[in-house]
């Protein structure tokens, strides 16, 4: 059974998107060492969390998440090495959580090894890029492909089935990254997430429940 996840009266209408305007107007998000402003680009209607150091979250009030699908619209920059922006989920508080990220900047990187740097899995405070790049290079991060232009708005789908992660990306019917959580944390908050010294936009989030 599929059901639109709806924890509070902040999502009103089963199977719609999260409005995020309404969530901002109404004070539910809690941002975490970032301001987060309204954005309209387009059709989208989003929000923008600002560049500053150190790790970024704005966090959606209300919301348990356990297993299920996490849709959202992503632009970071094609900054090289400022530009690290996703999803948090599974959060207990600012500092412990497991996140899926985007590199833009390495998007298009001639370099294989480079490019297969683009899309991220991590979790918090102990497995940092860097501590899984080192112990289990390859596995827990991957290319895009075919390649998003990085300064593009990106279309992202993550399915988490009890400690299974996979990552779509821009509708592709193929994963671009499938990964075993390394913590045996099932549930908790999700939001907004910009690595240390980047910001981004976020759009048309969705949040469905599994059973």
């Amino acid at each position: 059974m599929v059901l639109a996840f709806i924890v509070t009266s902040s999502f009103a209408i089963p199977g719609t998107q999260v409005d995020l305007k309404k969530e901002v107007k109404k004070k539910r998000i809690n941002t975490f060492n970032r301001e987060l402003t309204l954005i309209e680009d387009g059709s989208r209607t989003g929000v923008h969390l600002n560049k500053a150091e150190g790790e970024g979250i704005a966090w959606l009030k209300g919301v348990e998440f356990a297993n299920g699908i996490i849709e959202f619209d992503v632009r970071g920059e094609n900054v090289q090495g400022h530009s690290f922006v996703g999803i948090a989920f599974h959060g207990k508080d600012n500092y412990t959580f497991d996140a899926i990220y985007l590199r833009p900047f390495r998007f298009l990187d001639v370099d294989p090894e480079s490019r297969s740097h683009s899309l991220q899995y991590v979790s918090f405070p102990t497995y940092t890029w860097r501590e899984l790049r080192g112990k289990f290079p390859g596995k827990y991060e991957a290319s895009i492909n075919p390649s998003p232009e990085p300064d593009s708005w990106v279309k992202v789908k993550i399915v988490v089935k009890d400690k299974l992660v996979s990552t779509y990306i821009n509708g592709n019917d193929q994963p671009s990254l499938v990964v075993e959580k390394v913590t045996d944390v099932k549930s908790g908050t999700l939001g907004f997430y910009v690595a240390d010294t980047s910001g981004g936009d976020f759009a048309n989030l969705t949040i469905t429940k599994t059973e």
